[in-house]
């Protein structure tokens, strides 16, 4: 039993010698950095890259309303010319690999990122298939965010029993 024990402490003892001269093993200062590419067309954003970083969601946003609730269309902003400069040359994506510029940084921040779910060719998940079409989606879910009576996700999306 002892000469068990001093082999176990021994096997234990070469595997964390081996892990600790290893160049693979997690580093201090937390999750590896993002990979953030530069834009394959264009040649400066359409604002300045801190704050971009930093309010990127705000603006795709500002600009979904303007576009979808008031008509307004502008290429400035719009997610459409932001995949145009920030695909990947390899996937022709944002969004398609670990790598691409917006997975990169959001699985480095933990934030899922949904708007592929609807805005892509093969709409997934269940927002795939909502019972508004895309025209009058955005509109009836901001009417019923404002209604001063709460309304269920059931009722918005015409499903309640």
């Amino acid at each position: 039993m002892k000469r068990l024990l001093v082999l176990g402490a021994v096997v234990l003892t070469t595997a964390a010698l081996a892990w600790a001269g290893s160049e693979t093993q997690p580093k201090a200062g937390g999750a590896p950095k993002p990979v953030i590419e530069k834009a394959v067309k264009g040649e400066q954003c359409v604002e300045d890259t801190d704050y971009m970083r930093r309010n990127h969601m705000k603006v795709l946003d500002g600009h979904r309303d303007k576009t979808v609730h008031e008509g307004i269309r502008t290429p400035k902003h719009s997610l459409k010319e932001c995949i145009n400069c920030h695909a990947s040359e390899t996937t022709g994506s944002v969004a398609a690999s670990k790598d691409d510029f917006c997975i990169s940084c959001h699985s480095y921040a933990s934030v899922k990122i949904d708007c592929f779910d609807c805005h892509s060719t093969k709409p997934q998940g269940s927002a795939a298939m909502h019972p508004l079409n895309a025209e009058t989606a955005h509109y009836k879910h901001k009417l019923a965010a404002q209604a001063a009576s709460k309304i269920s996700a059931e009722e918005m999306a015409g499903v309640a029993p």
